[in-house]
């Protein structure tokens, strides 16, 4: 078995708050307990959300919490070429096809259905459409979907493959395992019209790249998995063990989120909290002597 090696993998769009906190430190804990390595990478995929000077503000609030992670930091928009030619390598297996359709157009043809995270499940209009073709020869800008049933099936088809299987693990306790159900997601966005790749697509590639064996994040990227296990089969990429924790919630019951304004940890440490009280707050232990002051 490979050394145990973990991540937290932060986006530059919004303000660390606590749920941000309680997922950092609960990495750290996990690759100190299994005596592995914790690293550090940036998702910083989305050119317009995605800032210099958020990147900077997650360092420190990092810091401020007492965590330190081997260097280089990476970050995924130095990888664009990496994602890219991935992509590429499914368009010419035939496992995804351009899209056209605007999230309306998306909506209206879902009918009501719904993936996971609540948005509507797109149908697979453009699926094999040869007028998206004829207007993607044209140069109109256009998304890249996975053809799920497609996919699926050369999962069926790979010797020696069988299920997919998400392999689970609980801090302390026994390794089990879940069966995988992708096709909920339907035919999901692996390349956006701004951005040649999306988080699913980019994040299996990392994990793959850096070695990660044990990806520990919230509870709200669970059913994710079940389509990063799928990607990771039709790119030869290894699968992490996964573990999903729960989700920290303010005092009105909702997950902590940016999209919501929850209080940012720059906030808190304005307003003279220390490290170590967000530290015990969270459940975890003080920070090292000479950190988080």
């Amino acid at each position: 078995m490979p050394p145990p090696r973990l991540r937290f993998a932060p986006s530059p769009n919004g303000l660390l708050h606590l749920g941000h906190a309680y997922s950092a430190l609960l990495n750290a804990s996990l690759a100190a307990a299994m005596r592995g390595t914790l690293l550090l990478r940036i998702e910083d995929i989305d050119p317009v959300r995605c800032r210099p000077a958020l990147a900077d503000a997650l360092l420190a609030d990092l810091a401020w919490l007492g965590l330190t992670f081997p260097a280089p930091v990476w970050r995924q928009s130095a990888r664009v070429s990496t994602y890219q030619d991935a992509l590429a390598a499914l368009r010419a297996r035939g496992l995804v096809y351009p899209c056209l359709c605007t999230r309306r157009a998306v909506a209206q043809a879902a009918a009501g259905a719904r993936d996971p995270d609540g948005a509507p499940r797109y149908p697979g209009t453009c699926r094999g459409s040869a007028a998206a073709a004829a207007a993607v020869a044209a140069g109109a800008p256009h998304a890249w979907r996975l053809d799920m049933p497609a996919a699926l099936a050369a999962v069926r088809e790979t010797p020696g493959r069988g299920a997919l299987r998400v392999p689970v693990f609980a801090p302390g306790g026994p390794e089990a395992g879940r069966a995988a159900d992708p096709a909920r997601w339907g035919d999901a966005v692996l390349g956006r019209k701004d951005v040649p790749t999306s988080y699913h697509l980019a994040v299996v590639l990392d994990d793959d790249a850096q070695g990660i064996t044990h990806v520990v994040r919230g509870r709200d990227l669970e059913a994710a998995t079940d389509l990063h296990v799928l990607l990771q089969a039709l790119l030869g990429l290894a699968t992490p063990r996964y573990h999903h924790h729960a989700l920290i919630r303010d005092d009105t019951g909702r997950k902590m989120a940016k999209s919501l304004g929850s209080e940012p940890l720059a906030d808190l440490r304005a307003r003279g909290v220390t490290a170590e009280e967000i530290r015990l707050r969270l459940g975890f232990a003080p920070p090292p002597a000479g950190r988080g002051a």
